[in-house]
């Protein structure tokens, strides 16, 4: 099963900015950029809320180019877009990162998020 993902020409700023400006679907990004490369099963974030919430944030990230999810068996495998957006959009990803650094998000995995410096 292949789940649709807008192309880079596609991923939009307005989108992205209004998908960033959830607290959830933030601190799902934080996570991913923490563990940059890494593709991460769903279930990582289900700290941060219930299993239908979950799927709609990260639906959510998918169609505005965030993140890119795989169907691996039954399990989905999400990864942060970031050459995607960097190229589309420079510096973007660690301005908005940095800039909710001390903000008060949900912790993911039951810890904070560590950033890399």
């Amino acid at each position: 099963m292949t789940l649709p993902h807008p192309t880079a020409d596609q991923i939009s700023l307005p989108n992205v900015l209004a998908v960033l400006g959830d607290p959830t679907r933030l601190a799902i990004v934080r996570y991913l950029a923490s563990k940059e490369g890494v593709p991460l099963n769903c279930s990582r974030f289900l700290d941060l809320c219930s299993k239908t919430n979950l799927s709609y944030h990260l639906a959510k990230l998918r169609e505005a180019g965030v993140t890119r999810t795989e169907a691996v068996g039954t399990s989905r495998l999400i990864t942060l877009r970031r050459d995607d957006l960097d190229r589309r959009f420079p510096g973007l990803l660690d301005s908005v990162i940095a800039a909710a650094g001390d903000a008060s998000l949900p912790a993911v995995g039951g810890h904070e998020i560590e950033l890399r410096a």
